[in-house]
């Protein structure tokens, strides 16, 4: 697989092309502002070559340039579902640690570790019982 492009927002990389429909959902859940304003300052990749890319593959094909403190995947899972549980992959405190965001608050745990506000571990710690981090 080639390396994921570099840039100064968080990747979303798509990694689960089987519904076109909830990918167009999920543009629209990230430049869709919180109720506050808020949005996620993210770049997307629709690119085929990453379909099935898994949290421990996508670790080796980050750019050594690539400074964001967390990268994220559009797996089977958050298509799958209409809150879209996009899985944030911590590229800091515990490299390589999970958690499951709905999409529409990305924002958060995208401007709250970019601006280095909070953990990645208070963010896991606010997941609902299903594992969705959806608010504080």
């Amino acid at each position: 697989m080639n390396q994921l492009p570099c840039t100064a927002e968080a990747l979303v990389v798509r990694t689960d092309f089987s519904a076109d429909g909830a990918w167009d959902a999920l543009q629209a859940a990230l430049f869709s502002p919180s109720r506050d304003g808020f949005l996620a300052n993210v770049a997307l990749v629709d690119d085929r070559r990453y379909e099935g890319l898994t949290p421990d593959q996508a670790l080796d094909l980050i750019p050594a340039e690539y400074q964001h403190p967390l990268l994220v995947l559009a797996d089977s899972v958050a298509v799958a579902s209409t809150e879209l549980p996009l899985l944030v992959v911590d590229l800091r405190g515990e490299r390589g640690r999970c958690v499951r965001v709905a999409a529409a608050e990305l924002w958060s745990i995208e401007n709250n570790l970019s601006g280095a506000n909070m953990d990645f571990e208070e963010f896991v710690g606010a997941v609902d019982d299903d594992g969705v981090f959806r608010g504080f």
